[in-house]
């Protein structure tokens, strides 16, 4: 892989993870930037979940701290951010946000696009959905593999080359987190695509198989609640087990810092 032109975006450690200070106009800006550059670059978009996995798990911590952008994903990072030192992030980048919002830009721009991912037919439907919405734009592979907790090498240089042959300039994948992260970072060396970034259901919110919440709860930080009420049985652990792990991590971070 080519060296990367230097681009120094600062990142605010919480609880062991270096989390991007941007915004997401800037960070769309980025992007723009990046593929006039046509070298590869990974974005993690990162939820309280996954800062708690990492600060159990080297290697994701790793994959974190090398990740060209490591988003914020939710407002409970930003409280985080305020609870343990004096610099505050300065805006969350949701996949959610991020995915419509970019596409737009992207097909004013002519870029090319892949989705890797979710369930079988979701990233199809939502190609004929953009493609309605936005005549002429460059959609020009999707793919979704069978479900497995870890890939082949075959099915993993299947999903390489058919997106290598596809020559986009942004690669969506939607293979949750952090299964899509350790996928990216794996398959980076190899891949032609400049902007490879891990979007979670994001897909599945897109093409309207799921609402999302409201504005007002989003801002609040109740879009994990709203979430949860949707899906009580699916989200319980992630949201009630998983991520209240993260107190502790921050209590001991605040005391250290002091």
């Amino acid at each position: 892989m080519q060296e990367k032109p230097t681009t120094k975006i600062p990142k605010i450690n919480i609880g062991g993870t270096g989390i991007s200070d941007i915004t997401l106009e800037e960070t769309m800006d980025l992007f723009d930037q990046w593929i006039q550059e046509k070298t590869p670059r990974q974005i993690c978009v990162t939820p309280v979940n996954c800062v708690v996995w990492a600060s159990q798990n080297p290697s994701l911590q790793e994959i974190y701290k090398q990740a060209d952008l490591t988003l914020c994903d939710g407002v409970p990072l930003i409280w985080a951010s305020s609870f343990i030192g004096k610099q505050r992030l300065r805006g969350r980048v949701t996949g959610l946000d991020l995915l419509p919002q970019y596409i737009a830009r992207a097909h004013q721009k002519n870029y090319r696009m892949f989705f890797l991912g979710a369930a079988s037919g979701v990233a199809a439907e939502y190609q004929a959905q953009l493609e309605t919405q936005y005549p002429g734009i460059q959609i020009v592979g999707t793919y979704s593999p069978p479900y497995a907790a870890q890939f082949s090498e075959a099915e993993n240089q299947k999903m390489v080359d058919l997106i290598n042959a596809a020559a986009p300039d942004i690669l969506w994948v939607s293979l949750t987190a952090p299964k899509q992260d350790f996928w990216i970072a794996q398959q980076l060396p190899q891949l032609k695509s400049t902007i490879n970034i891990g979007i979670g259901g994001a897909l599945d919110v897109a093409v309207g198989r799921f609402n999302r919440a409201p504005i007002w709860m989003q801002k609040n930080g109740l879009e994990w609640l709203y979430r949860f009420m949707k899906e009580p049985r699916r989200l319980f652990r992630r949201y009630f087990v998983e991520a209240p792990a993260i107190l502790p991590i921050l209590l001991k971070q605040k005391l250290a810092n002091k």
